[in-house]
Order: structure tokens, then C-alpha cells, then sequence
């Protein structure tokens, strides 16, 4: 029985691919070279691929790839600079990303592993290549409907966060207070005022820190003490939740019969505050090959149960062709 993940392990590859709109994604390979090809989709939008997702994988059993989508991590040009354009960074041109990345490592089909927003974007990607796609493991599921954007980003999660959601609100200059939280920010993050723009990413990202678990987290959480990152992921977050990812609301839900041939498997925390389990569950009913398997002492960020169970759903598959 899996217990744990795999040990840690580092690149065979990497290397940075152009997709084009002036921009370079990273990419990195590492497991078997001639073991069954698994992609992983980063969360945020925004936040970089991570080292801990190669341990959820049989590096004997996997060719594991992990990536940056555009302008956050090691891809350039960064986010954090004001001076990038984020109008080439849409849901449509990460999808188009994904398929350059196949190519170029002539890669026919892989198994698709996506974490919050990367669920959206493994859905968006999924409906659109499925002949392209073994298996999906999602977890944190979102589906990229309007009624989740407002959720986490425009107030529906202040009923169990009123007092981090009123300091959100609070650090919006009163003269634009009035109108959508979301809007606002994205003005804010994109002035010309550095300082500006510094603390309209920090109370964006305090929101962001303070909402992934129970109880709230008071301050920043690691991963945002570095201003570069923070800016970044701010900056992206917005641009994404302002025009909903650039999906028709609940076409992913709809388009999940292109799913019809592929298996998965949903890990969801019970206590996820920004991906409720109602998401996954009504993902389920759609997608009748995919699984739900709910871990019940966990919230949004993947605590060890949830790290387990994705474990066990690429031990399921990786023998699958």
C-alpha cells in the first residue's frame, strides 16, 4: 500500500521552448527517458511548477514533465516586470503551449496531472486533444465557471473569511472601493507607481495565504515573501479571474463527454475553501470514468493524505497504455 511519496529526484532535461508572442517556457524532463510520458499543470495561474510534484511519480515507471506556463517561474519574459504583456497569456495559448511541448519531446500521448486552476487548464486541454491523453489524476478541482471565479475572488468565500476578505477590500484605494474587488487589483497591479503595484500584490497575496485551510493563515505564506514571485502570480491571477479564463461559463462541465474514453481520477480535500467539493462532484456526474476519492482532513493546499492519494492514482495507471 502507497504511504508516502517518492523520494525526490532531479532533472534529465530541461530547456526553455519558444511558443511564440515573444515568449520561452520552461520546461524540465526527469524519471525513466523511455517510461510512460505524464505532464503536469501547475496551479495559480501563476504560481510555477514545484519539485514536489516529481515525487508524486514512480520515477522507474514515469517520463515525468514538468513546465512553467507563460511568465511565472523560470518562463520569460516574467510577470513580475511591468513591462510584460500578458494579453498572449490566455487559457487558449497555454492549451496551444501544451501541444508545442508534446511535440517537441515526441511525446504521442501522456497522462495529464493538474492541481486547482492546472485541473481547469487539464479539462480546457483534455476536451480539446483527448486523443492526446491516457489518463487525467486532478485534485483541488476547478472547473472554470463564473459562479467559482466569484466565489474565491469576489466575495462568496468572505462567509467563512470576513474579517481577511474585509482587509482585502480595505487596501483598495476608496475611490475605485465601489466597484468589482477583482477590476480594482488589476488596475492596481498594472500602475504605474511601483509602490502601488508592491501593495496591491501584497494584499492580494495575503487573501491568497490566508484562505487555503482552516484556521485562516495570518500573514503571507512562503512561497509570497519573495516580491518577485508575488507580483507575478498577482498579476496573472487577475488577468485570468478578470475575464473568466476566456471560457463560455460551464462549457468544460458540457465538454466533458470528449472525456468519455478517458479514465481519471478527482482527489479533493473536504475542507477546501477555494475548490469546494461540490466542483469535483459535480465533474464526477459528467465524467462517469472519473473517480472521487475525498480526503477528509484536508483544505485546498495538498496535505500529506492528499499527496497519498495522487500517489495512488498514478500507481493505478502507470502500467496503463
Amino acid at each position: 500500500m502507497v504511504t508516502d511519496l517518492y523520494p525526490e529526484n532531479e532533472p534529465l532535461a530541461h530547456g526553455m521552448l519558444d511558443v511564440g508572442d515573444g515568449n520561452l517556457v520552461y520546461w524540465e524532463t526527469c524519471g525513466n527517458p523511455k517510461g510512460k510520458p505524464a505532464v503536469v499543470l501547475h496551479g495559480g495561474p501563476g504560481s510555477g511548477s514545484s519539485p514536489w510534484f516529481r515525487r508524486l511519480f514512480d520515477p522507474d515507471a514515469y517520463r515525468i514533465v514538468l513546465f512553467d506556463q507563460r511568465g511565472c517561474g523560470r518562463s520569460r519574459p516574467h510577470a513580475a516586470d511591468p513591462e510584460t504583456d500578458l494579453a498572449p497569456n490566455n487559457t487558449t495559448t497555454l492549451i496551444g503551449d501544451i501541444e508545442r511541448l508534446r511535440a517537441h519531446l515526441s511525446i504521442d500521448r501522456w497522462l495529464v496531472l493538474g492541481g486547482s486552476w492546472g485541473s481547469t487548464l487539464a479539462l480546457a486541454y483534455a476536451e480539446a486533444h483527448p486523443d492526446h491523453v491516457l489518463e487525467m489524476v486532478l485534485f483541488g478541482v476547478t472547473t472554470g465557471r463564473r459562479s467559482e471565479f466569484d466565489w474565491t475572488f469576489r466575495g462568496g468565500l468572505a462567509v467563512f473569511f470576513p474579517e481577511e476578505w474585509d482587509r482585502l477590500r480595505a487596501a483598495i484605494p476608496s475611490r475605485i472601493r465601489d466597484g468589482d474587488v477583482v477590476e480594482a487589483y488589476g488596475r492596481l497591479l498594472n500602475d504605474p507607481d511601483a509602490g502601488v503595484r508592491q501593495r496591491a500584490a501584497e494584499a492580494w497575496c495575503l487573501w491568497e495565504s490566508a484562505t487555503p485551510g482552516w484556521l485562516p493563515r495570518v500573514g503571507l505564506a512562503q512561497r509570497f515573501r519573495d516580491p518577485q514571485y508575488a507580483m507575478a502570480f498577482a498579476r496573472i491571477v487577475t488577468h485570468y479571474v478578470r475575464h473568466n479564463a476566456w471560457l463560455e461559463d460551464g462549457s468544460l462541465l458540457r465538454g466533458a463527454r470528449a472525456l468519455s474514453e478517458i479514465p481519471g481520477v478527482l482527489v479533493n480535500g473536504r475542507f477546501d475553501f477555494q475548490a469546494p467539493i461540490a466542483n469535483a462532484w459535480e465533474l464526477q456526474r459528467v465524467w462517469p470514468r472519473a473517480e472521487l476519492v475525498i480526503v477528509d482532513d484536508a483544505g485546498h493546499t495538498p496535505n500529506a493524505g492528499v499527496g497519498v492519494e495522487l500517489v495512488r492514482a498514478t500507481e493505478r495507471f502507470k502500467r496503463h497504455t
